[in-house]
């Protein structure tokens, strides 16, 4: 029996669900089949049974660590708004390497890309740039205010900010990861920004 409402995954923190044993005796495409036709258990136990495999494919394929954490994360998110992409036609571990590989690519091209505008600005405004310790200071404080606004809104919309403006899932993919209606997660992001926004404008201000 199921001891807890909710996905097995959480944004930030590991969950475990206590499955019926005959979901551990199915085959994977027996579970991806049982998972697309509803089956919210039957979903938990194929994350369950590849998320330690995901987790060491991510710290293998990324050298930051906190890089190959988000990695891991998201790839289990998209098994979970994608496996409908599975069409059987091959392994399912054979499907979900793939997956695992095209995020920490994306990945790994958005930490470049992060680098590489932090070069140029260095070097176009030197003033502005990562040489400057006011600025690095600076940085580093807006930074620090927006992980704790971040964790002032609820989990639900954390969690829905998140997926939505940082990792750039749809909101119908976000309505089927969490599983609330697509006009659900559309409000708690909306409202979630509008927080985030008034709050800022407070610490600029102050």
């Amino acid at each position: 029996m199921q001891t807890r409402e909710g996905p097995l995954w959480q944004l930030g923190e590991t969950v475990r669900t206590v499955l019926p044993s005959a979901y551990a005796r199915l085959s994977d495409a027996d579970l991806a089949d049982r998972a697309n036709d509803g089956d919210q258990l039957a979903l938990d136990a194929l994350i369950e049974r590849y998320a330690a495999k995901v987790s060491r494919m991510t710290a293998r394929l990324l050298d930051d660590i906190e890089d190959a954490r988000d990695a891991a994360q998201e790839s289990l998110l998209k098994v979970s708004v994608r496996l409908r992409q599975f069409r059987g036609d091959a392994l399912f571990s054979t499907w979900l390497h793939r997956l695992v590989v095209n995020t920490c690519r994306d990945i790994g091209a958005r930490q470049q890309i992060r680098q590489a505008e932090s070069l140029e600005t260095a070097v176009n405004d030197p003033a502005d740039g990562a040489s400057d310790p006011s600025r690095l200071a600076q940085v580093a404080d807006l930074r620090r205010e927006i992980t704790q606004q971040l964790a002032r809104l609820s989990v639900e919309q954390r969690q829905m900010l998140v997926l939505r403006d940082a990792l750039g899932f749809s909101y119908e993919e976000i309505a089927r990861a969490l599983r609330v209606p697509v006009g659900t997660a559309k409000s708690y992001v909306h409202r979630a920004r509008l927080i985030l926004q008034a709050n800022l404008e407070e610490y600029a201000t102050a």
